[in-house]
């Protein structure tokens, strides 16, 4: 009698348990376990946007810092909670920001996200601690959130002193303006700026080309913000093509640059003492880039420039190699640019490290 009054009761308190746990560990992926100078190191990378595909491209970038460089890689997506698919056009969800508690760096791709406090706040504390930051493509523009919510002035068109522009403006160093080459008929051809070919970020990066335009950015750049690449706008739609003529390129706009910010929390003492502090010593590092859809992702350039730049956010800019590795992970065909376009009915799990098999190299 009792051993049956357990058996019904068990399934009665799992039926109520929330979901966590492994049934929660399925929203997002892990890759974690291999050699290379960035083991011990954690990169979490948050996409969420409806049309580049960030959903696409940050799994690959993942495999690759874990694969090639050591890092642990915990990439994180938008998900209907409905039926735990991915799915960019859920605006209001990312499960798993919790991760971003350990954290080393922070790579985000998210457009015009408005996540619930609870979810907001794991990026926020994240932020304001001080730590490092990339930024890719519409990352500028991450945030819309209603004026008189919590953390509306992370929405791309805060209004708020010493947030105008929000998230993009405030940290990343520009928000969302506009785009300066045509839309889906202009592609772009990165250029190191002259004055940067030194720079450990831009090693081995030639031939940094992807389909997406270049954006407007202003100049000056905020604070100490210094243009590593300059965007060449091209005729086509192909890296073959010639530069257009006029003022698109004349000058050429910042495409990848970097900068600092100083966090605003005081990070608790070792010994675990309540003890006044000032905010987080110095500066932290960010690297922001303004190309980066999953097409993007194809050109071995760009690919080299997000590694080096992950190993600068995070101060071992003496681990770049001359040449470092950056061949693709398992396959990788990213779908084109544009809305509605994402890969319907997939599940996070469905991009685990496992499922993902090495490929003998890529382009």
């Amino acid at each position: 009698m009792r051993r049956g009054l357990i058996w019904m009761v068990v399934p009665t308190m799992l039926a109520f348990t929330p979901f966590h746990s492994a049934a929660a560990a399925d929203l997002w992926v892990t890759h974690d376990g291999y050699d290379g100078p960035g083991r011990g190191k954690h990169v979490v990378l948050v996409s969420g946007d409806e049309e580049y595909r960030s959903e696409e491209a940050l799994p690959q970038l993942g495999r690759i810092l874990a694969r090639h460089h050591g890092f642990k890689c915990t990439v994180l997506f938008a998900v209907d909670p409905k039926d735990g698919r991915i799915n960019p056009q859920v605006v209001d969800n990312i499960p798993g920001l919790e991760a971003l508690k350990t954290a080393d760096l922070m790579i985000i791709a998210t457009r015009f996200r408005d996540l619930p406090d609870e979810q907001m706040k794991y990026i926020v504390d994240y932020v304001e601690s001080g730590k490092p930051i990339i930024g890719m493509r519409t990352a500028t523009h991450a945030f819309k959130i209603a004026k008189g919510k919590t953390y509306d002035r992370y929405s791309f068109d805060s209004k708020q002193e010493g947030w105008v522009g929000g998230f993009g403006r405030r940290i990343l160093g520009e928000t969302w303006i506009s785009h300066h080459g045509h839309h889906g008929k202009q592609s772009s051809r990165g250029v190191i700026a002259p004055d940067m070919k030194d720079h450990p970020i831009v090693r081995g990066c030639q031939d940094i080309w992807g389909p997406t335009d270049v954006y407007t950015v202003r100049s000056p750049l905020p604070d100490d913000g210094k243009a590593l690449v300059l965007g060449e706008v091209l005729e086509g739609m192909k890296p073959t093509d010639q530069p257009v003529s006029g003022e698109q390129n004349d000058p050429m706009m910042p495409v990848a640059w970097i900068k600092t910010y100083r966090g605003t929390v005081a990070q608790p003492p070792p010994t675990g003492k309540s003890v006044a502090q000032p905010p987080s010593a110095g500066n932290r590092r960010v690297f922001t880039i303004t190309m980066g859809a999953a097409t993007d992702l194809e050109s071995e350039g760009l690919r080299r420039l997000l590694v080096n730049a992950t190993y600068w956010c995070l101060g071992m800019e003496d681990k770049i190699p001359p040449k470092a590795n950056v061949d693709i992970v398992g396959q990788y065909h990213p779908s084109p640019f544009g809305f509605a376009g994402h890969k319907k009915g997939v599940k996070p799990a469905e991009l685990s490290d496992v499922a993902s098999q090495p490929s003998a190299g890529g382009k």
